[in-house]
């Protein structure tokens, strides 16, 4: 086999290469914002568990509100939500990401994985002091 016929990459025009770039940083986007939802869930969950956990003298909670889904609970349904929120949105991002890769292999790779496992972990550490503390 000589050197004529190995097949040589064909490199890209610009507009090509920015079309490419752009739906890349589109993914991102999208999986930042499920990030977003995510830690907002998360933190709003563990805030309700943990302000309704301070007793307030001579208050007893009653009512069809308290006994079906008290403040744990709601907590714990927001913690999940939200855990359930960055799952589908990484789950999506791959899947798009990958497709992309196929096409360009020569694309970048991207630090919002990095953002998504730190707040997935806050999450399931969260999640697990909600339940065991109860």
């Amino acid at each position: 086999m000589n050197k004529t016929d190995i097949p040589t990459a064909v490199p890209l025009d610009t507009a090509t290469r920015l079309a490419i770039e752009r739906t890349r940083v589109a993914y991102e986007r999208t999986v930042m914002s499920s990030v977003r939802t995510a830690s907002s869930l998360i933190t709003f969950g563990f805030t309700i568990y943990k302000f309704f956990q301070f007793d307030i003298p001579g208050k007893t909670p009653r009512g069809l509100a308290v006994d079906l889904l008290g403040p744990r609970e709601l907590g714990i349904t927001m913690i999940i939500m939200g855990l359930a929120s960055l799952f589908f949105g990484w789950i999506e991002y791959r899947r798009d990401v990958k497709s992309l890769r196929v096409l360009y292999p020569d694309m970048p790779n991207s630090t919002s994985g990095v953002i998504t496992a730190m707040i997935a972990l806050l999450g399931v550490v969260l999640l697990i002091v909600t339940v065991v503390r109860g």
